[in-house]
């Protein structure tokens, strides 16, 4: 490494306890969706990571009992020996790579439901469980936290044995007993695990110490451990009891992992978090308290703000989840000078909504996470060309430019041409709404590439038409034209009953308001059977401007799948902050006039909402007149792509544009058998 890269300090070693980190580089604990239930797909994502130049790879968190059983879904388990050969997998996937491979260690709490083992659910006092499920966590006695304390030695051990070089007390996210027991809330306890602070961290030392003797001689011991809830006085902050419990635990870990708690304050969103960078104000004290190595987080994309924080002492190893989904190649692109090749996270949380979700991880800015497995996808390795074939995409969107971007790195002729004047299709146009700036580095990331490629021609203001494409003599075409928001009102909640819109209303689209058209003066009303990011910005745009804004939705949230991105709270929150009137289980029947008709979801009791205009955010039409008109033409490839093909979230369009390339001049049959590889469960006896 030449001494000439202003990011030579990156690359240095750095001593953890027992063993060394290569560089700075730490992938920090993520789930995958993957876990115990797909340990050969996990064990791909993490070697790609080592492979990509990280210095440390964590897996997710990993379930020592079962007792903290999270069903149904697919985190990492060590309840005893017979898991150890699937985390293998792992250790052995970092280790070909020259990696450290680290194990988080936890016990949910009252966050475990326990639905597949039916165990008791354990907590520092009596208390419900973490979510809606009708069941209440029984308080440790002494003898429960001697087992608890058992139980944590003895997964150690079996993580040594699996070849894990760091392994993990977990303190973080809300979600972990070590936490619990050191929150006055959780805690109710009047024996020594309870009352002041030093009786509440008096488990945590103890499983660090237990994790030094057990494994210290060989394995780092980390302590995860979230400093501030972000919820001001009423929960812990890091000027109070998070500085006390650095201080109180100084030198116990070998490594200090720090983040902010809950988990949708650690992965915040751009939307709500736009600065890259975000914790540092939380961590910035911790190295002036202990002697030993210290991680953070913050979404850290700039290999600048990278060095900035190792020369300023914050830091001494970049912790990164989301940034190393988006690329697991940042360490070794920085390593290069590669800076401009970084796919930088846009910080959508589709990666946290697949764990959510409880499926596979995926990533809007890489279509190949999640599938470096299953089908063989590397994030910067394509097969070649196959033959000298020239090609053309017609739709410059996110289908459209990651479908070029791979043909062209495969090494065919790429021609990209674009009906409109701008590249970057309904990205574009959304990045350009509140909170979403951070989308458009799904284009810029393309357009950078593809720009460098002389394999490459781009046309904009190019809307072509069958005859035109027959004219152009290209055979291999992939039509991605993107859909169009629907007038009608269909969609999930209208399909059987479809609103009667009468002509004369003014009613809009959310193309209509991406394209610039505004409303005209008087009451606005925004009806949402999309139920994720865009009419709640549509909603947050009009608002500012000064309208008054009606947001009727048939489900009972804002918003309702932004639960799974850990959005939700935070856009019903900015909602009604700004005044807008939220009419929640509200399913439209009319738009007539200056009158919107809407009814309950449950008694079909309707109501009559005054509104100048009507903003539908129901379903999308595919726009398929090209492709249509080019089935009848004898070229040797029309393929439909994106959300001309199936209308989804900017990841789908992305995944749908790289699979066309990835499978262009590949037999079908063998294409198709992708679908079908899975990892399947010994039906061996394992009593």
């Amino acid at each position: 490494m030449s001494d000439a890269n202003p990011y030579a300090m990156l690359l240095e070693p750095v001593q953890i306890g027992p063993v060394t980190a290569r560089n700075r580089f730490y992938q920090v604990p993520h789930c995958t969706g993957l876990g115990h239930l797909r340990p050969r797909a996990d064990a791909a994502v993490r070697g790609m990571k080592a492979e990509g130049g990280w210095a440390v790879v964590s897996n997710q968190e990993t379930e020592i009992h079962p007792t903290s059983d999270l069903s149904p879904y697919a985190e990492g388990r060590l309840w005893d020996a017979r898991d150890v050969p699937a985390l293998r997998l792992m250790t052995d996937a970092v280790h070909a790579h020259g990696a450290l491979a680290a194990i988080q260690l936890v016990h949910n709490g009252n966050h475990a439901q326990n639905l597949l083992t039916r165990a008791p659910v354990l907590a520092p006092s009596e208390m419900s469980v973490d979510t809606t499920h009708p069941k209440q966590a029984q308080a440790m006695d002494k003898a429960d936290i001697r087992e608890f304390r058992r139980w944590h030695r003895e997964a150690a051990l079996r993580a040594k044995d699996a070849g894990f070089d760091i392994i993990y007390v977990y303190a973080g996210h809300n979600m972990t007993l070590a936490q619990h027991f050191m929150l006055p809330h959780m805690n109710q306890r009047s024996d020594e695990y309870g009352g002041s602070l030093e009786n509440r961290v008096r488990l945590t030392r103890e499983l660090l110490e237990d994790t030094h003797e057990a494994v210290g001689d060989s394995c780092a011991v980390a302590l995860r451990f979230a400093i501030d809830e972000m919820m001001g006085a009423g929960g812990m902050q890091v000027t109070e009891e998070g500085r006390a419990i650095v201080e109180l635990l100084a030198e116990l870990p070998d490594l200090w992992d720090v983040n902010v708690a809950d988990w949708s304050n650690d992965s915040a969103t751009t939307r709500f978090q736009p600065e890259d960078g975000y914790q540092n104000a939380f961590l910035s004290h911790v190295k002036q308290i202990t002697r030993k190595p210290v991680v953070g987080v913050g979404r850290l994309t700039s290999p600048d703000m990278m060095l900035s924080m190792v020369n300023k002492g914050i830091v001494d190893l970049i912790g990164a989840a989301r940034p190393s989904i988006a690329d697991p190649f940042i360490p070794k692109k920085i390593e290069k000078g590669r800076i401009d090749e970084i796919r930088e996270c846009i910080g959508c949380n589709i990666c946290v909504s697949s764990d959510n979700l409880g499926i596979p991880i995926r990533c809007t800015q890489n279509p190949t996470m999640g599938e470096e497995w299953r089908r063989g996808w590397h994030p910067e390795i394509i097969a070649p060309k196959k033959s000298n074939a020239d090609t053309l995409v017609v739709g410059g969107g996110p289908a459209g430019l990651e479908c070029a971007m791979q043909l062209a790195r495969r090494g065919y002729q790429v021609t990209l041409a674009e009906a409109s004047a701008e590249l970057g299709g309904r990205v574009t146009k959304e990045s350009k709404l509140p909170g979403l700036a951070a989308w458009s580095r799904v284009v810029d990331y393309r357009l950078h590439d593809l720009k460098q490629r002389g394999n490459v021609q781009l046309f904009t203001d190019s809307r072509l038409d069958g005859d035109q494409v027959a004219e152009l003599g290209v055979e291999h075409v992939f039509v991605a034209t993107g859909s169009l928001w629907r007038t009608d009102g269909m969609g999930r909640s209208t399909q059987r009953h479809v609103p009667q819109i009468e002509q004369s209303a003014n009613v809009l689209t959310p193309d209509d308001i991406m394209n610039g058209v505004l409303p005209p003066d008087g009451p606005v009303m925004i009806y949402d059977d999309d139920h994720i990011y865009l009419a709640g910005v549509i909603a947050e745009k009009l608002a500012t401007a000064g309208y008054q804004v009606v947001f009727v939705t048939p489900e009972s949230l804002v918003s309702a799948y932004s639960i799974n991105t850990l959005e939700q709270p935070r856009i019903q929150a900015r909602l009604m902050e700004l005044g807008i009137d939220i009419r929640c289980n509200q399913v439209l029947t009319a738009v007539q006039g200056d009158m919107a008709r809407i009814c309950c979801a449950f008694t079909g009791r309707e109501m009559d909402i005054p509104c100048a205009s009507t903003i539908l955010v129901t379903e999308r039409q595919r726009e398929t007149t090209l492709y249509d008109g080019l089935r009848g033409l004898r070229l040797k490839t029309v393929e439909l792509i994106g959300d001309a093909a199936s209308p989804g979230l900017i990841v789908d369009a992305v995944f749908a544009g790289h699979r066309a390339a990835r499978d262009f001049e590949r037999p079908k049959a063998e294409a198709d058998q992708d679908w079908f590889r899975r990892e399947i469960i010994d039906l061996e006896e394992t009593r």
